[in-house]
């Protein structure tokens, strides 16, 4: 009989390829980076001393349960081009002493249809200051308020790229929030300089015809883009020894009205000083940071308060990271950006809140 043919075997399977080089431009050299997995807990040398998740509840009052705070919120949603998403979580270090998150985010869309406005709003609360948590969420509302009750003008000015009056106006809205949250602290008893929060705002306009993107806000944190691959830090630069952009309305500025009428802003109603004896309102205690840009298809706009925008800055391996996650040919779901928004870097404990736009 003929000799049964033998089955071929397969051929051993070779070593996998090296992956194509990155586009990413890290801080450090693109070797030095490992390809991360699907997810992770932390990059960097090592992990975090804390828990990775948390362990203490804030001390609540039982009178005051309205005030508190969960220690993460997550949002998300899609409007013209863009797709959203949102996230404020404990940081490490107040999930271990059961202290409650100071970050604060806002996310809320006015008016409807084509003539839309969504506004992501964050705060941070003085550190180790009593109520730091209220007065965040506080300084979000007044911020709310504003930008909601000039909520049209504020489109159409998107819309007509008109970039002075969007400064001038939401620096007023700015200024005039955090300066009420001063007054507030006067009429109680308690020192300004704790009674105020870091503010960040992003605007979106719901119109896709308008890809035009506004951030503005005082205080730390940081303003970035992740375009091709790479990370972009766009933060607004501002002088180092003052205030920048014009004067602020109640600081030696011109009206807030023009000759014509025209009038981008609400007046908050902060009381005006009866008389030309009465002490004049102190000057804004941080500089404005104001940009305005046009997105590009395929880019993702970041806006963080310091607990994530100092890591993004200091750990080359997160950056890499996100950028490989959030690079893909669609956004992240809720879920997926929650994981990755928390993942942790070793010296880094502080609250993260974080919003993130990708632009079809």
């Amino acid at each position: 009989m003929p000799a049964e043919p033998k089955t071929p075997r397969p051929p051993a399977h070779a070593a996998p390829a090296p992956p194509a080089a990155s586009s990413l431009r890290p801080l450090t050299a693109p070797q030095a980076i490992p390809s991360p997995p699907a997810v992770l807990d932390h990059v960097g040398s090592g992990p975090p001393t804390y828990d990775p998740e948390p362990t203490a509840l804030p001390l609540a009052d039982p009178d005051e349960l309205a005030e508190q705070v969960a220690d993460t919120v997550l949002d998300g949603a899609q409007y013209g081009t863009c797709t959203l998403r949102a996230v404020s979580l404990r940081g490490d270090s107040a999930r271990y002493r059961g202290e409650p998150r100071r970050d604060a985010l806002l996310t809320a869309r006015f008016g409807t249809g084509e003539q839309a406005l969504v506004l992501v709003a964050m705060a941070t609360g003085v550190r180790a200051a009593p109520g730091a948590h209220r007065v965040a969420a506080e300084a979000c509302r007044l911020i709310g308020r504003a930008v909601g009750r000039s909520h049209g003008r504020l489109v159409e000015d998107l819309r007509a790229a008109r970039r002075g009056e969007l400064k001038s106006g939401l620096q007023r809205l700015t200024e005039r929030g955090l300066g009420r949250l001063r007054a507030e602290a006067a009429d109680r008893g308690l020192d300004p300089e704790e009674y105020t929060a870091g503010l960040r705002c992003l605007l979106l306009p719901a119109d896709p015809g308008c890809r035009t993107r506004v951030f503005f806000g005082a205080g730390e944190g940081g303003l970035f883009r992740l375009r091709g691959g790479e990370w972009q830090d766009i933060e607004p630069v501002v002088p180092s020894g003052g205030a920048a952009g014009a004067p602020v309305v109640g600081f030696g500025s011109a009206p807030a009205e023009t000759p014509e009428g025209d009038r981008l802003t609400m007046d908050f109603g902060i009381p005006v000083p009866p008389s030309p004896f009465e002490p004049a309102p102190e000057p804004p205690r941080e500089p404005f940071r104001f940009r305005a840009s046009v997105a590009r298809p395929g880019d993702v706009l970041v806006m963080a308060t310091g607990g994530l925008a100092e890591p993004l800055r200091g750990e080359p391996a997160l950056c890499a990271y996100l950028a490989r996650r959030w690079s893909g040919p669609t956004p992240p779901g809720l879920a997926a950006f929650l994981a990755d928004a928390q993942v942790r870097v070793k010296g880094y404990a502080d609250d993260r809140t974080a919003a993130a736009v990708w632009e079809a």
